[in-house]
């Protein structure tokens, strides 16, 4: 690793750093702001968008996307789609592992004490947010290796966390965590499958 990378190493980290001590600063602030924004219509919506924006509909996706790259005989594609669901898998096992080794009550429950509880009461499992570390590793492969194209994508991991605040299932950090978690999984995927991150060739 030459200096250059250590460099920009250094900053990613510092940057996702901040933003997770910003985010759990911000944590009472957005959730109350949001308990006391809830309107009907807009929470239908999000909670639309967040049964929607799961695992499974991002597997079938990328298993799609993963078929047609086959049949078309693209090795680049086939690749790139097969990154998107290794980085979908660990992105969501890690998740799965953190949930329950470090319980956190959603916003939705009612206690005092915001960590701790129950580590296998779904009830209990805010950190981090599933949804968005699963779409953004998901996404966050196809930025790595296609950037104009994966940028395209990006609104969809933010929109899915916007909404799994608004149906009061995460806090800000459980997002913000989530889509760091997702993204670090993303590189390390596409960096172990040999492909060139932030590449634009055909």
């Amino acid at each position: 690793m030459n200096r250059r990378s250590v460099f920009y190493w250094l900053i990613a980290a510092v940057i996702a750093a901040l933003a997770i001590a910003a985010a759990f600063h911000f944590d009472g602030t957005v959730s109350n702001f949001i308990a006391q924004h809830q309107v009907r219509g807009i929470r239908k919506v999000m909670e639309a968008v967040s049964k929607i924006g799961d695992w499974p509909s991002h597997f079938a996706g990328g298993t799609i996307g993963l078929g047609i790259a086959w049949r078309r005989g693209s090795k680049r594609w086939m690749r790139i789609f097969l990154s998107m669901l290794i980085a979908l898998a660990i992105a969501g096992l890690a998740g799965q592992v953190l949930k329950r080794a470090f319980p956190r009550a959603r916003p939705s429950v009612h206690s005092e004490a915001r960590w701790g509880g129950p580590r296998f009461s779904s009830k209990y499992h805010a950190f981090p947010s599933g949804h968005v570390g699963a779409s953004t590793a998901f996404f966050g492969a196809l930025i790595f290796t296609r950037r104009r194209i994966g940028l395209a994508f990006l609104p969809i991991p933010i929109v899915i966390g916007l909404s799994r605040m608004y149906v009061e299932a995460h806090y800000l950090s459980d997002v913000v965590c989530a889509a760091i978690l997702g993204l670090l999984c993303a590189l390390l995927v596409v960096r172990w499958l040999g492909q060139t991150p932030v590449s634009e060739a055909p």
